[in-house]
C-alpha cells in the first residue's frame, strides 16, 4: 500500500541534502540521455519547472506524464518500470546517463542499485529508491518538482 508520508519524508529528507542542492544548481544543468547510445535527450534535471527542456515542467515534452519520452509516463519507454530504458527498473542495464552541458559523465540514473556506474548523487538515488518502493509516478514527481 503506498504511504504517502513516507515518500514525503525520503524526499524532504534527501531535499534538505542534495535534492535541494540539485533543484538550485543553475550553473551546472543536469541532463538525461537514454535510449541506444544515450542519444534521446530526457530533459534536464534541475532546471526551473518553466524551462521547456525540464522533468519539472509539467505541461513540456519532458515533465508530463503523457509524453512517450517522459521518465514520469508509466506506460512510456523511459517512464515504465518494466522497460530495460528506463531509471525505474530494478533490473535495468540500459538506464539514462546523466551527463552536464560539457558532456561530464554523472552516472547512470536506475533504480538498479547494482548498475555499474549509477549516479552517486544521493538526491537522485534517494528518486529512484523511492519510486521502487512506492510505484507512484506521479506523486513522486511531484514531490521531486515541489508542486
Amino acid at each position: 500500500m503506498f504511504n504517502c508520508r513516507r515518500l514525503v519524508w525520503l524526499i524532504a529528507a534527501a531535499s534538505l541534502s542534495d535534492l535541494g542542492s540539485i533543484a538550485s544548481a543553475q550553473t551546472t544543468a543536469l541532463l538525461l540521455f537514454g535510449g541506444t547510445g544515450h542519444k534521446t535527450f530526457l530533459g534536464c534535471l534541475n532546471c526551473g519547472s518553466y524551462d521547456g527542456g525540464s522533468v519539472c515542467n509539467a505541461y513540456g515534452q519532458f515533465g508530463s506524464r503523457y509524453q512517450s519520452d517522459s521518465i514520469w509516463n508509466p506506460y512510456g519507454t523511459y517512464g515504465s518500470k518494466y522497460n530495460s530504458a528506463s531509471p525505474w527498473n530494478k533490473y535495468s542495464t540500459d538506464a539514462p546517463a546523466v551527463v552536464d552541458k560539457e558532456g561530464n559523465f554523472y552516472g547512470y540514473l536506475s533504480a538498479n542499485p547494482y548498475i555499474s556506474k549509477r549516479t552517486t548523487i544521493k538526491g537522485l538515488v534517494t528518486l529512484t529508491d523511492a519510486a521502487e518502493e512506492f510505484d507512484d509516478l506521479e506523486k513522486l514527481s511531484d514531490a521531486f518538482c515541489r508542486r
